[in-house]
């Protein structure tokens, strides 16, 4: 009974040993083994692996640096910053053909876009390798944020520039070299979190890189070198610009318009008198495509040393010469205006005659029409008639202004001209390699822009309101004539503007809108101006 009694006691707890056994594998299968160690930002990304604790292979996808936090806050803000300049991007991008309030720069703004755009190709290199860090691309992001602060120092310690570009200038530039400096940070952090998370999965940094990784690593590479030579030209025309802003303007420059722009206007000779005490009229100069001091003035200067006029006055309209670029979208009429505030504050009241050429022509005849009682008389030389104002607006010449304004911070062609052809300041600011800086050309891409909209409108009014007893020369170049028949139409049109036609010239062998570059045409403009005078 005994034996028989334990028998049975035995094989019924060796059944209930086993059915625990049985309930407590099915239930360590049931339930996810508890990790030995407390869960933490350096374990929670990894895997679970059944075969016990123990290293990883380096090319398991665990053995990465963003199980570190901080590796990845840096790249959190590396997003956050790239969304920042990007909206930033965009406001200067709209500033150009649209200025914001108080985000008007008195510099062309493409210096802005310039380094801007450099700051989001930066900072994407940067996020498309975040994975990759290399020394090369911890050298080649220093290098860059050392020219950015050069650059910075530039544009604070040389006042024109400063000017020019404004706060809006130095924030970009400023917020470029701070990028660079955390990129810098950013790759060295990277590097050492790759490390050591090699050292502690792996059980040793790894020294080898796959292709992909090298690909990356050289890709990285050739584009931050694109980077750095960007970098390089945008602070030789730094240079180039500080070197420039030492040539002194022959006037003054007036703050116009609620002080948001300066213009520069000069005249040469003094105040003269008739035998009635009245002052006698100052010839006031209106320039074409290049500024006025680009040869259109010498012809002038010869007539004042000869003693055809008295005094005459010359200006720079916005964005050319020694002017500031105004806020966009600017129009003929909003230069008149400008030049009108100028004269006032320089005191000079008139009488005028206005002397203009090519397209200075339509805002001699706005001018004019703004101030019927001071004008004695006008000269057109070349002038454009406002029907073909539409060339002046075509789209394709407009998108080509404005791409050769988004690389003119580069400087590819002034840096070359500077170098290698001996172009001197004066040539950069006024004369024939003026047309070359982004001032010249956002002053060109502002009137594509209204040329056929509202400065048409404009010199339209002023064609309605023009006083028909202003006498009036109209100058026509003779090769202009044989190339475009339609030209002369609208030259013979412009002879009747007023109803005291002095005179219509044809000058056979003059260049085109540069009569005055011919013997003969400079002799027949004195003359005619000589009659101006004297009829006045």
């Amino acid at each position: 009974m005994v034996s028989l009694w334990g028998s049975n006691k035995n094989d019924d707890e060796q059944q209930h040993e086993e059915d625990g056994h049985d309930q407590r594998a099915t239930t360590s299968q049931d339930q996810p083994s508890r990790p030995s160690e407390d869960t933490n930002e350096r374990t929670r990304l990894l895997p679970r692996h059944e075969n016990g604790v123990g290293y990883l292979s380096p090319d398991d996808p665990a053995v990465s640096p963003y199980n570190l936090w901080s590796v990845r806050a840096l790249r959190f803000f590396e997003v956050f910053f790239l969304m920042i300049t990007c909206l930033w991007w965009v406001l200067l991008f709209i500033s150009i053909f649209v200025s914001p309030p108080s985000m008007h720069s008195r510099g062309s703004g493409f210096f802005d876009v310039a380094y801007t755009t450099l700051t989001i190709g930066n900072i994407v290199t940067a996020l498309l390798f975040f994975a990759s860090p290399s020394t090369a691309m911890s050298i080649l992001q220093m290098a860059i944020s050392v020219l950015l602060l050069i650059d910075m120092i530039i544009i604070l310690a040389v006042p024109r520039i400063r000017v020019e570009e404004g706060w809006i200038g130095v924030a970009s530039v400023v917020w470029a070299a701070l990028i660079g400096g955390y990129n810098v940070v950013t790759n060295r952090t990277v590097k050492w979190g790759k490390a050591e998370e090699e050292e502690r999965l792996t059980g040793r940094q790894e020294t080898r890189r796959t292709l992909r990784e090298w690909c990356a690593v050289l890709t990285a590479t050739v584009l931050m070198v694109i980077f750095v030579a960007i970098t390089v030209l945008l602070t030789a025309v730094l240079v180039l610009r500080s070197r420039d802003a030492t040539l002194s303007a022959p006037g003054k420059r007036y703050l116009v318009d609620g002080d948001k722009y300066a213009v520069h206007l000069a005249c040469v000779g003094n105040q003269t008198f008739n035998a009635d005490g009245k002052p006698n009229p100052t010839v006031l100069l209106e320039g074409g495509y290049m500024p006025v001091e680009y040869s259109f003035e010498d012809w002038m200067y010869d007539a004042y040393t000869n003693g055809t006029v008295d005094r005459y006055c010359y200006w720079d309209r916005p964005g050319l010469g020694w002017s500031d670029n105004a806020p966009s979208p600017h129009s003929a009429g909003m230069s008149a205006d400008a030049i009108s505030e100028a004269l006032a504050i320089a005191g000079e009241d008139g009488p005028w005659i206005l002397v203009s050429a090519g397209i200075g022509s339509i805002y001699s005849r706005v001018f004019s029409a703004r101030h019927p009682r001071d004008i004695k008389g006008m000269m057109f030389i070349d002038g454009l008639h406002e029907d073909l104002l539409y060339k002046i607006a075509g789209a394709g010449r407009g998108f080509v202004l404005w791409g050769r304004g988004i690389i003119s911070p580069l400087g590819l062609d002034r840096l070359a001209g500077a170098l290698f052809k001996g172009r001197t300041k004066e040539d950069r600011v006024y004369g024939r390699s003026a047309y070359q800086g982004g001032k010249f050309l956002k002053n060109k891409l502002q009137e594509n822009l209204v040329a056929d909209s509202f400065t048409k409108n404009e010199v339209v009014s002023a064609r309605n309101i023009q006083d028909p007893n202003v006498p009036l020369v109209v100058v026509t170049s003779g090769v202009h004539l044989k190339k475009d028949k339609d030209w002369e139409r609208k030259q013979e049109d412009l002879t009747k503007v007023t109803e005291n036609l002095l005179a219509w010239d044809i000058v056979k062998g003059a260049p085109s809108e540069e009569v005055w570059r011919s013997p003969e045409g400079a002799k027949l403009l004195e003359k005619r101006l000589g009659e101006l005078y004297k009829g006045s």
